[in-house]
């Protein structure tokens, strides 16, 4: 297979916290001419399983991916997985009990909105929450926006649902690295610099975050992400070299529910690539589901 040149792995359908259906992703996608893409939807595996049944004769390669939100007394991580096995017990566990912290963590803020402002929801809305596959703030912001409790979703969010000092129950990274690596995965650490909210980790605390991390057995960094200055990417590129990790690319789109553009992974023809990505995209290669016959 030849390496592709135009490529997005870091995007969500609403199987997690997206507003693009798997299906529609993969429209999107297609339009947009990229060579290989991903989709990475918050502990869950659904939507990849999804897409692998819409794949047909000359469509994008396509690489299956989730993220697991981490957390550990050092802090939230973001772990993603690349090339495993949907059908794998361990990957399988893994989302089952992050889909389980994730709904403990929504009856939490429902009751805590209702607690501190008074803003209660329906039972069937509430049910509606619950039958989705990961729901989570930006759906509950997207509630209270049609219950006038506020006037946009990010204000609902910011205003409002991140006012409750939340340390919620997440899978920890060395068990999501773990059940990444046994079902077939790569595990690769997603915008590194990005921490829980406006957390910045930078220098020798980033540093000492991915040596802690490759313990467990992380093999990449996303070194090109949408949300990367310059500086952030160039600090993200030097420590995969010294560590001798993968580089990946990918935007993080979310659809509506961001204004993060699907393909801006801020790799473009200009830059150099790093040697950590040539290899990554490589040592891929074989669990890519391919359908163009390159």
């Amino acid at each position: 297979m030849k390496l592709p040149e135009r490529f997005d792995l870091h995007m969500h359908s609403t199987v997690s916290d997206g507003t693009d259906t798997p299906g529609g992703l993969l429209t999107l996608v297609r339009k947009l001419g990229l060579e290989l893409f991903s989709v990475t939807d918050h502990d869950a595996v659904k939507g990849c399983a999804g897409i692998c049944d819409l794949l047909s004769a000359g469509d994008p390669a396509f690489l299956t991916g989730v993220e697991f939100n981490c957390r550990d007394e050092e802090g939230k991580y973001h772990i993603l997985g690349y090339g495993y096995d949907p059908g794998a017990g361990p990957i399988r566990t893994a989302v089952e009990t992050g889909h389980a912290l994730r709904m403990k963590k929504l009856l939490s803020r429902l009751d805590f909105l209702e607690t501190r402002f008074g803003f209660a929801f329906p039972v069937e809305e509430q049910q509606k929450l619950l039958a989705l596959d990961n729901p989570g703030k930006p759906h509950i912001g997207n509630l209270m926006v049609r219950y006038g409790y506020a006037r946009t979703k990010e204000e609902a969010i910011k205003n409002y649902i991140d006012q409750q000092q939340l340390h919620a129950e997440c899978i920890r990274p060395e068990e999501a690295v773990s059940c990444i690596l046994c079902s077939g995965g790569v595990p690769v650490l997603a915008h590194p610099c990005f921490g829980s909210g406006d957390e910045l980790i930078l220098g020798e605390a980033l540093d000492r975050r991915v040596r802690k991390l490759m313990d467990y057995g992380l093999q990449g960094l996303e070194g090109f992400y949408s949300g990367f200055a310059g500086a952030y990417r160039q600090e993200v590129l030097d420590l995969a070299a010294k560590y001798g990790l993968y580089v990946t690319a990918g935007s993080d789109y979310h659809g509506n529910n961001k204004t993060v553009i699907l393909g801006d992974t801020g790799l473009d023809a200009s830059i150099l690539w790093p040697e950590g990505l040539h290899r990554f995209l490589k040592d891929i290669s074989g669990r890519i589901y391919d359908t163009s016959g390159r």
